[in-house]
C-alpha cells in the first residue's frame, strides 16, 4: 500500500483508492489519500525543515550520490512497479530507472558547484573601495507534481536538484503510479536525507492541488502536465516561482537527403515507446515528397514488425496504455480521421488498453489526429515539398516543446533549426531525443522553465546580492 510520507514517518491518510494494473486489471496495491490537515502538516513541517537546515553543498551531494545507488540495487523492484503502475515493458522501466540513478547523480555534482559570481563593481565610477559578489540560496519550500508517463525519471528531475539546491519538498506524484514514488523517497531517506526536508502526498488534484496551490508558505512549483493545468498554476502562483512542462505537438522532420536507414528505427521508438504517452513522441512526421515512395513502405513495415501486448513478455515494445478511457479516445480520434479522408496504414484498434504502433497517412490540417496532442502510439506522415512549407507547418501549433530534423545538410541543419520554434531541436535525432544532462523544456503553450539539473538547480535558487565597501 501506498501511505503518505511526512517527516519522516509513512501513515495512513483520511481514505484509500484502489490501483489497478494496466494490462489486465488486476489490482496490485492501494493509495492513501491526504486529508487537508495532513497537507497543511506537510508544508509546516517542511517549512520549518529547511529553515532549520544545516546541510553543507557536500553532505547534499552525498545524500543524492548514495541515493542514485538505493535506486540502482531497487532495479528489479522499480520495474516491476511500473509494468503494474505505468505499463512499462521491460526496456521502457530498466531505461526509466538508468535515467533516474543518472538525475540523481548529475543532482549530486550541481549541489557540489553552485556557486555566485563575482560582480566588477570597479568598473562604475566611484567604486574604487567597493566590491560585490552574489550567492545562490534555496527559495524555500518546492511543490512537485508530477505525470504517470515517467514516474520514476521525471520525479526525479524535479525532486533532486530542489533538494541540491538546499530546498525542501512537496511531492505530489500522479495518482496513477503514486508506488514508484514511493520507492523514490525510501531511498533517499535511506540515503541520510532529514525526514524533515521530503514529504510524499497524494490526493486528487482538485482538492490536493489546489490547497498546496493557495499554501503561501510554498515558494516554487515545478510541474509537468497539461497546458489547461499549467494556466491554472501560473495564474495561482502569482508572483512566486514555476517551471511548467504542459502539452506538446511533436514533429520530426525527414528531408530528401536524410538516411533514411537511420532515422527509421529512431522515429519509431520516439513514436511508439512508453505506449506513445511522452511529450515529445513523434505525432506529425513530415517526410520530403522526393523520398516518400521509398520511406513510407520502410517506416509502415517497422512499425508493424514492433510487438505490442503484454509487457512482462520480454519481446514486447508496446505495452499498455494508461487507461481504457485514453485507448478509447485515441482509437475514436483514428476512426474520426479515417472517416474523413485519412489512410491507416497500420494499426488503429485496441485490445483492451493496448494499442499497436498505428500510422496514418493523407491526414489534413483540420483533423484532431494533426491538430491536437493525441498522447497514444499514432503518427501521421505528413508530406512536404520545400522546406519553407515543412517549417511553416510545424511552427503552425500552439505548442513548441521538441523537433527533429533529419538531413546530411548541414547548411540545412543550422539554418532549419534557428526558424523552428521549438525548445528543443534535433538534428539527426527524433523529436523524443533526450539526454538528462541537457536542458529541457517548452515555448508557446508548452511552458517555461528548464529541467536538466544544472538548469534546474538555477531556478529553484534566488540570485542573493552582497556588496562590500573598505
Amino acid at each position: 500500500m501506498s501511505k503518505l510520507l511526512i517527516n519522516g514517518e509513512w501513515v495512513d491518510g483520511e481514505s484509500t483508492q484502489v490501483l489497478t494494473e494496466k494490462y489486465q486489471g488486476r489490482v496490485y496495491g492501494e493509495m492513501a489519500v491526504a486529508s487537508a490537515a495532513q497537507v497543511e502538516q506537510a508544508v509546516g513541517i517542511a517549512l520549518a525543515g529547511v529553515k532549520a537546515s544545516t546541510l553543507t553543498p557536500y553532505e547534499r551531494y552525498r545524500i543524492l550520490s548514495q541515493a542514485a545507488r538505493n535506486v540502482e540495487s531497487r532495479m528489479e523492484v522499480l520495474v516491476g512497479l511500473m509494468r503494474d503502475e505505468a505499463g512499462f515493458t521491460r526496456a521502457d522501466g530498466e531505461n526509466e530507472v538508468r535515467r533516474c540513478v543518472q538525475t540523481l547523480e548529475l543532482s549530486a555534482e550541481e549541489a557540489k558547484r553552485l556557486n555566485g559570481e563575482l560582480v566588477p563593481m570597479q568598473a562604475a565610477a566611484g567604486m574604487k573601495n567597493r566590491m560585490g559578489f552574489t550567492l545562490r540560496v534555496p527559495r524555500g519550500v518546492i511543490c512537485c507534481i508530477t505525470p504517470f508517463n515517467s514516474p520514476l525519471n521525471t520525479v526525479a528531475h524535479k525532486v533532486a536538484p530542489a533538494l541540491a539546491g538546499g530546498n525542501a519538498v512537496i511531492l505530489k506524484p500522479s495518482n496513477l503510479t503514486p508506488l514508484t514514488a514511493v520507492e523514490l523517497c525510501k531511498a533517499l531517506l535511506e540515503a541520510g536525507l532529514p525526514p524533515a526536508l521530503l514529504a510524499l502526498i497524494n490526493g486528487p488534484g482538485s482538492r490536493i492541488g489546489t490547497q498546496l496551490l493557495n499554501d503561501q508558505r510554498i515558494a516554487y512549483y515545478a510541474f509537468t502536465g497539461s497546458t489547461r493545468v499549467g494556466r491554472e498554476i501560473q495564474q495561482a502562483a502569482g508572483l512566486r516561482g514555476v517551471q511548467l512542462e504542459l502539452g506538446s505537438i511533436a514533429s520530426t522532420i525527414v528531408c530528401h537527403d536524410a538516411d533514411i536507414d537511420m532515422a527509421i528505427p529512431k522515429i519509431i521508438n520516439a513514436g511508439f515507446r512508453k505506449a506513445g504517452q511522452v511529450c515529445t513522441s513523434v505525432q506529425r512526421l513530415f517526410v520530403d515528397r522526393r523520398i516518400a515512395d521509398v520511406f513510407i513502405p520502410k517506416f509502415v513495415a517497422a512499425a508493424k514488425a514492433t510487438k505490442a501486448g503484454d509487457p512482462a513478455d520480454a519481446a514486447t515494445i508496446v505495452g499498455p496504455m494508461i487507461s481504457t478511457h485514453h485507448a478509447q479516445r485515441a482509437t475514436a480520434w483514428v476512426a474520426e480521421a479515417v472517416a474523413a479522408g485519412a489512410t491507416l496504414l497500420a494499426g488503429g484498434a485496441c485490445d483492451g488498453n493496448v494499442m499497436p504502433p498505428t500510422v496514418l497517412h493523407n491526414v489534413t490540417d483540420g483533423m484532431r489526429v494533426y491538430c491536437e496532442e493525441i498522447f497514444a502510439p499514432v503518427v501521421s506522415i505528413l508530406e512536404f515539398d520545400t522546406l519553407d512549407e515543412v517549417v511553416q507547418r510545424a511552427n503552425d501549433s500552439p505548442y513548441g516543446l521538441a523537433a527533429g530534423l533529419f538531413t546530411s545538410s548541414l547548411e540545412t541543419a543550422f539554418r532549419t533549426a534557428r526558424r523552428l520554434e521549438f525548445g528543443g531541436i534535433h538534428i539527426n535525432e527524433a523529436s523524443s531525443a533526450r539526454v538528462d544532462i541537457m536542458p529541457f523544456g517548452g515555448v508557446k503553450d508548452s511552458g517555461f522553465g528548464r529541467e536538466g539539473p544544472g538548469y534546474a538547480i538555477r531556478e529553484m535558487t534566488e540570485e542573493r546580492l552582497v556588496t562590500v565597501a573598505y
